[in-house]
């Protein structure tokens, strides 16, 4: 390893640079390009893949949302375009019947005027059970969600978004324990949660789902379902077995597709997941692609300067230098010219990230969300490099020591 500390060694290889700017410039941007792209992509792609999973964040994402609608087919004495309302029964049904099934949440839902004080606003107000904190993890900031106790006593509690504490309080004022008016019924605070940064389903303001039942003459009927499967179970084929069941106890067509309406959370999710792995390996591919070209144009280069240097290497060969010594040099030249340029590809890829993540990723309509890429695989991408420029040193090292002393002597 002395070598590498000899001032000789690289004053050689500077020598060897020097003789061909130009064409060991654009010999190294090559290469430079090659991991710049390499490390850009991979970083743009982590940025899509933050995105997504902050779109998913606070949602259990193998989840499906069904609600009724009008029936497109008549079907056991039923005209077409009857309204299907979803029931309380449906749920039990559904969770007795229905493989796979983790959780179940019940909501009802309508609009109404809050006033506290002299402020007031119009806000959606949504008739929960606890389980829904389950699914979509509430963010809350003081206080607590709906519990049992609130549900078994119908209690007149509720729980504000932030948008409504705003509108309707002070800076900085408490909001625990205060009371609200909402449609000339005052409930108490007991929480104070933040405004979903990711899916949005219009809730400001939660009461107790049998308060909501009872106060707005709902009965046994709901809004709409949030069904969340286990970890094993296929969430597709969980909306096809509800929706058949719900059809066969409102009496609805089998083949009817417009009754029901529905979102399935867990097959966008699949989709979106396949289409960042499909992403994933194309950066890759692309990437590793340039970054190979970009050595081979190295070793090309560098056949070129020992075709250059025959003489010079004849005569090192005449005066007594070992193969080795020859092989090690041009060797060591290849690595050098793909760690420079490695080196700079990574920094000038990390200064894109960075301003990529300062011009797209900011606010909560952002394109990526902090677009890095990991150490390790920085580390891999580097190391990968010189493994290539050593091994593609070997071409020209063996062609230099191929040459007999004798003839590059003569060689002109």
């Amino acid at each position: 390893m002395k070598f590498l500390f000899d001032k000789d060694t690289w004053q050689e290889i500077y020598s060897s640079i020097r003789k061909n700017k130009t064409r060991t410039g654009i010999t190294i941007i090559g290469v430079m390009w090659g991991i710049f792209l390499l490390v850009v992509l991979l970083g743009a792609a982590k940025g899509v893949e933050n995105n997504f999973n902050k779109l998913f964040g606070d949602f259990a994402t193998n989840s499906v949302f069904i609600w009724g609608q009008s029936t497109s087919k008549p079907f056991k004495g039923f005209q077409e375009g009857r309204q299907v309302a979803l029931k309380i029964d449906d749920i039990e049904k559904i969770k007795q019947e229905v493989k796979g099934v983790e959780l179940i949440a019940p909501r009802s839902q309508d609009g109404g005027l809050v006033i506290r004080k002299f402020q007031s606003g119009n806000f959606n107000i949504s008739g929960d059970f606890p389980v829904l904190d389950k699914i979509q993890n509430k963010d809350l900031i003081y206080g607590r969600f709906i519990n049992d106790n609130d549900i078994k006593e119908k209690k007149k509690v509720c729980v504000i978004e932030e948008e409504v504490y705003k509108q309707l309080f002070e800076k900085d004022e408490y909001p625990i324990g205060e009371l609200v008016n909402i449609n000339g019924i005052n409930y108490k605070v007991v929480g104070l949660f933040k405004e979903s940064q990711t899916i949005r389903l219009g809730d400001n303001i939660h009461i107790p789902f049998t308060t909501f039942q009872q106060v707005y003459n709902r009965g046994d009927n709901i809004s709409w379902m949030i069904i969340t499967g286990n970890a094993e179970s296929s969430i597709v084929q969980i909306e096809k077995d509800a929706k058949l069941i719900i059809k066969n106890l409102h009496k609805i067509h089998p083949e009817d597709k417009r009754a029901l309406g529905g979102i399935n959370l867990g097959d966008m999710f699949k989709k979106i997941t396949g289409f960042l792995i499909g992403m994933q390996f194309l950066t890759w591919f692309v990437g590793i692609a340039t970054l190979i070209a970009g050595v081979f144009a190295i070793g090309n280069i560098l056949l070129i300067t020992v075709k250059e240097r025959t003489k010079e290497i004849g005569i090192r060969r005449a005066l007594g230098a070992k193969p080795w010594e020859i092989k090690r040099q041009i060797m060591l030249e290849s690595v050098f010219l793909t760690s420079i340029a490695g080196a700079f590809g990574i920094i000038f890829g990390g200064l894109i990230l960075m301003l990529i993540d300062a011009t797209l990723g900011k606010g909560p309509d952002a394109a990526l969300t902090n677009p890095t890429v990991d150490i390790p695989i920085v580390l891999i991408a580097a190391l990968t490099l010189v493994v290539l420029g050593t091994l593609i040193g070997l071409i020209p090292a063996q062609t230099a020591v191929s040459i007999r002393p004798i003839e590059a002597l003569r060689e002109e």
